[in-house]
């Protein structure tokens, strides 16, 4: 999620309470950055900066009503089934505006979507408050660029988890400054560009008409806007918000062993298929997280039921093969490292690397191979592509092998 800005010599409205900040001006967003040659202190050495009163305030009063005025209203008055539903049905249209339209279309480009596609996603997505399009691809695009890196990444996890999920937010961080000059090619979307300059009014009228609609079908509009309103945002702020913290501390590492972003299938089940990070971040063009046909992934389901029905085009996937490829290349590392920390005998140990150096040699051979495969598709006739596809199959087929292999060497290296 990007940082929201904060205008220092501006008094707080009410209507800033309804959101992170107010999006700059399009005419004030710079072409480009300068950068500057003076030195950085230390993360840790620099002094606290201020707290930011209109974040501190919407979490804090947000999450109060959530855990105390939601049950006592439960307890004392009641919701209706439809109250629930609504809530339900409200908490899934807009954090999957989220995922599928600000973060995998917008953030990074993974596909194209119809405008009528693109506006639901603007609307939907102004009702997460989460902020513009804009200031939410821009943050997002800086974490990927520098990620981990704890004076640049917006939401750095070597910062703590606390500061991750939520505390990056809280203050006027240096590493959370705006800066606009990396979304060029969203300027040039009418919808993106329209959203932002509106962001106020769009945002105030998504959060309270819906649920103001919905209470007045039903008769009970305080209920719906609990629940609906209030509830519902506590519930998509954290579903995201787990995914800058949590992602990138509980999981399985197989496409990148030295990222944070971890592969975790429980959090992709309360984060629209999110939480399949490693790989996310490994492959950030990928239109899909869950790659495999029952990762649970609905955020791919979507784009894909999108595309079915002519509203999404040029769905980006990264080759079986590169995939293949990073996994060989994490777990040869990681056979490497359990290899080099053993206290086993010496015998065992020289078969094991004997072992891992033909597995070492055969994975290079691989990489070789196809190389020269792809250089032969794009340079010749159309039945020889065909012939050396087949060939890139197999090539696909030996990795998926030399994976298992290499699995079961880590396996029987594991200490007794």
């Amino acid at each position: 999620m990007p940082k929201c800005s904060h205008r220092h010599n501006q008094p707080p409205d009410i209507i800033a309470l309804w959101r992170f900040a107010r999006p700059p001006s399009l005419d004030s967003i710079p072409a480009a950055r300068t950068t500057t040659s003076q030195p950085v202190k230390d993360v840790n050495e620099q002094s606290t900066p201020p707290l930011l009163v209109v974040q501190s305030t919407l979490f804090i009063s947000t999450l109060l009503i959530s855990v105390v005025g939601v049950p006592w209203y439960a307890m004392s008055i009641g919701f209706e089934w439809s109250a629930w539903l609504a809530c339900v049905l409200f908490c899934g249209l807009t954090g999957i505006s989220i995922t599928a339209g600000y973060h995998r279309l917008w953030a990074h480009n993974t596909y194209q979507a119809h405008w009528t596609l693109r506006l639901f996603f603007a609307l939907f997505g102004a009702a997460a408050v989460e902020n513009s399009v804009l200031a939410w691809a821009s943050g997002h695009r800086r974490h990927h660029r520098y990620v981990d890196d704890d004076e640049k990444d917006p939401y750095c996890a070597g910062r703590g988890l606390w500061f991750s999920h939520i505390g990056w937010m809280l203050r006027d961080w240096p590493s959370g400054e705006e800066d606009f000059s990396n979304v060029a090619n969203l300027k040039k979307d009418r919808i993106v560009v329209w959203q932002h300059r509106y962001y106020v009014p769009i945002t105030l009228t998504m959060n309270f008409a819906p649920a103001l609609l919905v209470g007045y079908l039903t008769g009970d509009w305080l209920a719906n806007l609990l629940l609906m309103g209030v509830a519902r945002l506590v519930i998509v702020h954290h579903a995201t918000f787990f995914i800058n913290s949590l992602a990138h501390y509980w999981g399985r590492r197989p496409f990148d062993p030295e990222a944070t972003a971890r592969d975790n299938g429980f959090l992709a089940f309360f984060t629209f298929g999110e939480g399949y990070h490693n790989f996310h971040h490994r492959f950030q063009t990928d239109y899909r997280n869950g790659i495999r046909w029952y990762d649970y992934d609905p955020t791919k389901w979507l784009i894909s039921l999108a595309s079915w029905l002519g509203l999404a085009s040029n769905l980006k996937k990264n080759e079986h093969f590169r995939i293949h490829e990073a996994r060989v290349a994490t777990q040869l590392k990681l056979t490497e490292q359990r290899l080099a920390n053993t206290d086993a005998p010496a015998t065992q140990t020289e078969r094991w690397s004997a072992l891992l150096d033909a597995e070492y040699r055969q994975f290079l051979e691989c990489l070789d191979e196809w190389k020269a495969l792809r250089a032969k598709i794009a340079s010749t006739s159309k039945d020889m592509r065909r012939g050396a596809r087949r060939h890139l199959r197999s090539i696909e087929r030996d990795l998926k092998a030399q994976l298992r292999r290499l699995s079961a060497l880590y396996m029987e290296m594991a200490p007794t």
